[in-house]
């Protein structure tokens, strides 16, 4: 079935960000509102899946744009926690006038923009599904649905969200055939880590945004030296899960790393034992001792992670992994491209900051399947776009002529 569809890369840091402040705003009494950009055409700051939690106080956690369309979402938020019906907002920043929403938007697009008031009775409202995603390392999707034909009508919005395991938690879709459909896209979309917007025409017309959630990149870093400490604090800003690991207890203590969600005091051979390994995890091999290294290598070689990398020169990772192969490992072309060696972008890096850095660029830039370059030599657009016209899909989820 041909779907409009792209790659959109949710925040799980933003996500974890409006999660806690949703809770603050729950003890303190207060209302709040959930924007959601659901559908871009053109260009903008953010795209599909990014999201700002509002107060009825007018506090702000995470982002629908650069900051432009902030103060004109905060009011129609707090119309919709007044009315307490879903409302979708368009910004029009193709618009040479933009002076009428009083800001420039500097942006070539139209963006939509669902707000939904959150009724914290209700037992599956939007920020609850995003806090049962968060609960387990998986990935899962979440169906929003919405009216591009009506938009002054009361909006569907948040609906579900499907696990690895095909549970559906929240709302059905507003008749049997379109959740049939949904529940079937939902699976495609789990497959295939790529998020979906169309079109379905059934009872009514509604565009749906099927969005891929994938967990936080969980980094090992293999290594408990100075120069790992500023590379766990920023992963941790990034929202990464940070494991530190090292045979000298001195070194490898929670004092030194707070911000990791596990410090581990042991031999190479025994580190895998004690770390969960999956599609999302990079190891980074740090510790400045050849044979730590090495040792943890031939363990990591067979596994075929995204990202295995190793500090210091290139001709290290070359002799260790002619050690490897000398003791008999058959060290294939496939098990040696994930390691990068030396680890992180040329950037000129010197200092332990500059370095962890140029590590995390390059992790990211691998795990999204970019090259890493200047954006400014870029032939295309920033970020893969929903095309313009988004397919029609009737209930039974066939493509309408």
């Amino acid at each position: 079935m041909a779907v409009s569809s792209a790659l959109f890369k949710t925040k799980m840091k933003e996500i974890q960000d409006i999660v806690s402040a949703f809770d603050v705003a729950q003890q303190e009494g207060k209302q709040t509102a959930l924007a959601t950009v659901v559908h871009v055409q053109g260009s903008s700051y953010r795209r599909p899946g990014a999201r700002m939690l509002v107060t009825e106080d007018g506090q702000l956690t995470g982002a629908i744009s650069g900051g432009c369309l902030e103060g004109d979402a905060l009011r129609k938020a707090r119309l919709v926690m007044a009315q307490q019906r879903a409302m979708l907002v368009t910004y029009d920043t193709t618009d040479e006038d933009d002076a009428k929403l009083g800001v420039g938007l500097g942006c070539n697009g139209v963006i939509q923009i669902l707000i939904e008031p959150i009724d914290s009775d209700a037992p599956s409202h939007p920020i609850q599904l995003l806090k049962s995603y968060l609960q387990r390392r998986q990935s899962a999707v979440l169906v929003t649905l919405f009216s591009l034909e009506h938009k002054k009508t009361t909006q569907v919005g948040t609906c579900f969200l499907m696990d690895e395991q095909g549970q559906v938690m929240g709302r059905t879709a507003p008749d049997s055939g379109l959740q049939t459909t949904l529940v079937s896209e939902a699976r495609q979309v789990l497959q295939s880590g790529m998020s979906r917007i169309a079109m379905y025409t059934g009872a009514q017309q509604l565009t749906g945004f099927l969005e891929a959630l994938l967990p936080a990149v969980s980094l090992v870093v293999v290594g408990a030296g100075n120069d790992a400490i500023p590379l766990v604090q920023m992963a941790t800003v990034l929202g990464w899960q940070c494991t530190v690991v090292d045979g000298r207890a001195n070194y490898a203590t929670a004092a030194r790393f707070p911000e990791a969600a596990q410090v581990l005091v042991s031999k190479p051979e025994q580190v895998l034992t004690q770390v969960s390994i999956d599609k999302r995890t990079a190891f980074v091999l740090m510790t400045h001792n050849y044979n730590y290294d090495l040792a943890m290598l031939r363990q990591l070689l067979p596994l075929q992670l995204p990202y295995v990398g190793t500090l210091g020169p290139k001709k290290k990772l070359d002799r260790m992994l002619e050690e490897l192969k000398e003791e008999g490992m058959n060290v294939t072309n496939a098990q040696q491209e994930p390691i990068h060696g030396p680890t992180g972008l040329d950037i000129g890096a010197e200092t332990a900051e500059e370095i962890a850095l140029s590590i995390l660029a390059e992790i990211k830039a691998v795990f999204t399947g970019k090259e890493g370059g200047p954006l400014r030599d870029r032939k295309d657009v920033i970020h893969s776009r929903v095309q313009d016209n988004i397919s029609a899909v009737n209930g039974m989820g066939q493509v309408s002529v």
